[in-house]
């Protein structure tokens, strides 16, 4: 999307990133004398009344609550074109999800982070509001300013599935990720505080084992959890109290979120660095209120995080792709011939690509959730290695999976990373399906990226994004794409 100058009264700096729903700006508070960040609603998404209370919900949810452990909102507004927009604290630290890809915490990192954020998710329920989301990239955190010096403080953000717990109680929509989803939240039944304390004990076995305590790949799967294996960690307190955390009976677990984190302070000697120090560099720039490059840094999902955080580069069409070439995947199916082409099919054979030989080293055929709470949609993901689709390392590969949609989007993820001046979109019309086509140059890693959107019926969408070292390898793929049955 093109860049505003400012956002009411902000002067904008730079775009920290892009999302399924909104994007997110770095600006300037001249009066406050005070870097911001700016969450506006995506275009695309203006006329859906839906959408448009669920991102105003999230502000008046975050606005209820005072607390140094929830994302602060300053303002709201409107722009001309009618987009809703929020004002919040600067998260200049990143998220969680940032941190865990320097290293892993030390113990007792751990505890200040569950401490805090437990602290966070108490303020929240004290006003009546559920997160429903708890997970690394919702956590943030942002540096403050002591006579010690710069430490870090660990905030909850992004209510965007945020509940009134009078709501919960009649909540019919399913949502959340499945590895930290509370069995009664992904079986669609009435919340209370204890989904919250689940998802807060799936987090911190994950930060004191180095594991998931989960290996969910859908919200279906997280409604019978069998229980986690043992987190192998040299004290059994501390184990205990999160394998209670993470009972499958909500009945069976502690009274609220703070009996949970208060249990586990105990249990790892009874002591929490309540001002850590910072962990990653500020943004030396942030004072300035000339604007910047506001075309620079797209990040993931709703993209909270620092300018000098590891950014993650995985864009949007609809959702989050976290979930996207996630794994392996045993049992690929791959059409074995002797040839240096392979053509391979998602689990359900729906859909099919022929790839180069070399990018079948890791395939994944599993079904996706492109939109959080629906149903799941046939896929199939292949690349060259292991991880070939990370922000920080990509690889040659494609992705190719269907989405509900009546209708082309107005435009594909977007890649600002990539030098070369981007060709499209081109749109096309053929065999009777509409499609929309962008090619971007000078990419991260192999160089070249591919998004394709077609529509192949009257409710379906299909989603195609390679990554390539050259565009001739990527139009044979591309072409290559077939669909059985839609």
């Amino acid at each position: 999307m093109s860049a505003p100058s400012r956002l009411g009264r902000y002067p904008v700096r730079r775009r920290i990133g892009s999302g399924a729903f909104a994007t997110v700006w770095l600006a300037y508070d001249e009066h406050l004398d005070s870097p911001v960040a700016i969450k506006v609603l995506a275009d695309n998404w203006i006329g859906d009344l839906h959408i448009r209370q669920r991102f105003l919900e999230e502000g008046r949810f975050l606005r209820k609550v005072e607390s140094p452990h929830v994302v602060t909102v300053y303002d709201a507004g409107e722009l001309d074109d009618e987009r809703p927009y929020l004002v919040m604290a600067y998260a200049d630290q990143g998220t969680l999800a940032d941190r865990l890809e320097l290293s892993a915490l030390e113990p007792s990192q751990a505890l200040t982070v569950i401490h805090q954020v437990g602290e966070g998710l108490a303020a929240l329920h004290d006003r009546g509001v559920l997160h429903r989301d708890v997970k690394p990239a919702n956590v943030l955190f942002r540096s403050i300013e002591h006579a010690k010096g710069s430490q870090v403080v660990a905030m909850v953000g992004d209510l965007g599935l945020g509940k009134a717990m009078d709501m919960s109680s009649r909540l019919t929509m399913v949502g959340g990720t499945p590895t930290y989803v509370a069995p009664e939240q992904a079986l669609g039944e009435g919340l209370d505080p204890r989904a919250d304390q689940f998802s807060l004990a799936a987090l911190t076995y994950y930060l004191l084992s180095g594991r998931q305590p989960f290996q969910h790949t859908s919200l279906a799967a997280a409604e019978n959890p069998t229980p986690p294996p043992p987190m192998g960690i040299d004290n059994p307190e501390a184990e205990a109290v999160v394998q209670k955390g993470l009972s499958k009976d909500r009945a069976d677990r502690y009274d609220d979120v703070q009996c949970f984190t208060g249990a586990l302070v105990e249990a790892m000697g009874g002591q929490v660095d309540e001002a850590p120090e910072a962990w990653m560099p500020v943004d030396p720039d942030l004072t300035e209120s000339t604007p910047l490059d506001v075309t620079a840094g797209a990040t993931d999902e709703d993209v909270r995080g620092a300018a000098q955080a590891p950014r993650r580069r995985w864009p949007l069409l609809v959702a989050s792709v976290a979930v996207l070439a996630g794994g392996a995947g045993a049992g690929w199916a791959v059409e074995r011939a002797a040839t240096s082409e392979r053509t391979i099919e998602d689990r359900t054979g729906t859909v099919a690509v022929t790839v180069p030989e070399a990018w079948t080293v890791q395939v994944d055929p599993e079904q996706w959730t492109p939109i959080e709470g629906q149903q799941e949609q046939p896929s199939i993901a292949s690349g060259t290695r292991a991880g070939w689709n990370s922000a920080t390392d990509p690889a040659p590969g494609v992705f190719v999976g269907l989405l509900p949609g009546e209708k082309l989007p107005t435009r594909v993820p977007q890649h600002g990373d990539c030098t070369g001046e981007p060709v499209g979109p081109i749109r096309d019309t053929e065999g009777g399906d509409e499609s929309m086509t962008m090619t971007f140059t000078g990419c991260p890693g192999p160089g070249v990226t591919v998004e394709r959107v077609v529509q192949v019926n009257a409710s379906q969408l299909l989603w195609i994004q390679i990554r390539s070292n050259d565009r001739a390898t990527a139009n044979r793929v591309l072409d290559s794409v077939t669909t059985f049955g839609v």
